[in-house]
């Protein structure tokens, strides 16, 4: 709904306003965040550097799976790693950019035609679809941004 992008199918426009809108959320939201308010866990819960490591991580590896591709040990290596305390600042958000800006040129790769085709995500190949892992990316990348938002008003005390 922001007029842009009107040269890209509907689809794929959806998907990369859904990433757009991500990293604008996660820079106005968690940007200024220290690099002990990054990796803080309050209550427990999982802290913002995870919900980044894990956007800019199962981004790569959803797409890997709509390019009907295994995960790579690579890949494997890193998802182990999400969890890992003391990320910084430069390098969550360096990850996250370069993130981004691969997963719209992989998205825009990707035929219209072609979103039928069918797809298996994970170790047991759970069927779905080219389209269906597409919106996946969208709906994942959206609800862990939410989560971070969230982690990081805990983190700074804002209740609004």
């Amino acid at each position: 709904m922001r007029g842009t992008l009107t040269e890209v199918p509907p689809v794929q426009r959806a998907i990369l306003h859904a990433l757009d809108l991500a990293g604008e959320d996660l820079r106005f939201w968690c940007g200024e965040l220290t690099d002990a308010e990054l990796n803080a866990r309050p209550l427990e819960i999982a802290p913002v550097a995870f919900h980044v490591r894990h956007i800019v991580r199962s981004l790569d590896r959803l797409l890997s799976y709509a390019e009907g591709n295994q995960l790579s040990l690579e890949q494997i290596t890193a998802m182990k790693a999400e969890m890992q305390p003391g990320a910084t600042s430069k390098e969550l958000f360096d990850e996250l950019e370069g993130a981004l800006d691969s997963s719209r040129e992989r998205v825009l790769r990707f035929s219209e035609g072609d979103f039928s085709q069918p797809r298996g995500i994970g170790r047991q190949q759970l069927p779905t679809s080219l389209g269906g892992i597409l919106v996946h990316v969208a709906d994942h990348t959206q609800r862990h941004v939410g989560q971070a938002i969230v982690t990081a008003k805990i983190v700074k005390g804002k209740v609004s």
